[in-house]
């Protein structure tokens, strides 16, 4: 099956390396290209793409928002935000705008290819580099605002999970971090975001973040200790 990628960006250039990757694959291919926010939400209107490539900073109308308005007008099309700026709060708003990974510009092609796929099969991708980041801001001084009261709903083992995730482990690294088996990490994983209300593992890890706790992760857990004393 080939999927249609529909690329925005505001600069020719840019549009054209991201057209030479589409290309490369043989499983996409490009429906279109869109210079500016706006011509992109027509385009997604009109061409229906499986997935969107979406710059952050476009003029006329800017990426997240262009993400809000495609998504809300079409449930079934997959947005991956562009940028090189890999600032938290542009991962905060493409999140709630609907999109299902951001990755910055600066990655390889090879490593596009693979975030595009799996943003097309549902999965949820984050730079590593912007984890490093929010990490790092969290680590330098306590969170911005009063942690979201529904984190009270997790257990100490859901919270713990949550931790690991915001750092960017995967299931397996949980498991053997926590010394649980990876379907009981996926189990946890569906109860925290029941309890928290969230769409999937991407807003986890930004609510995480968001609420202080990848620095209680770095701190408290160390790849030998299994975590704090915790029962699951």
């Amino acid at each position: 099956m080939t999927h249609r990628v529909l690329i925005c960006d505001d600069q020719a250039l840019m549009r054209g390396g991201l057209r030479m990757v589409v290309s490369s694959a043989p499983d996409l291919t490009v429906a279109g290209e869109a210079e500016n926010g706006q011509r992109a939400v027509e385009l997604a209107a009109e061409l229906r793409p499986d997935l969107v490539l979406m710059d952050v900073r476009m003029p006329v109308l800017d990426g997240v928002r262009a993400t809000e308005l495609i998504c809300a007008a079409d449930r079934e099309v997959k947005v991956l935000m562009l940028t090189t700026f890999d600032l938290d709060e542009y991962v905060l708003a493409a999140t709630r705008a609907g999109a299902g990974g951001f990755l910055l510009k600066d990655a390889g092609g090879e490593e596009m290819l693979v975030a595009m796929r799996a943003v097309l099969r549902g999965d949820r991708v984050l730079a590593p580099s912007v984890i490093d980041r929010m990490m790092a801001r969290e680590l330098a001084g306590p969170p911005r605002r009063e942690p979201d009261p529904k984190l009270s709903r997790l257990t100490g083992r859901e919270r713990e999970v949550l931790v690991l995730v915001a750092r960017g482990l995967n299931n397996a690294e949980i498991a053997g971090r926590l010394f649980i088996s990876v379907t009981t990490v996926k189990t946890h994983l569906t109860r925290i975001l029941a309890k928290l209300e969230l769409r999937d593992r991407l807003q986890a890890v930004v609510f995480a973040h968001d609420n202080g706790l990848a620095g209680l992760a770095a701190t408290n857990l160390t790849p030998d200790s299994g975590g704090p004393t915790t029962k699951k």
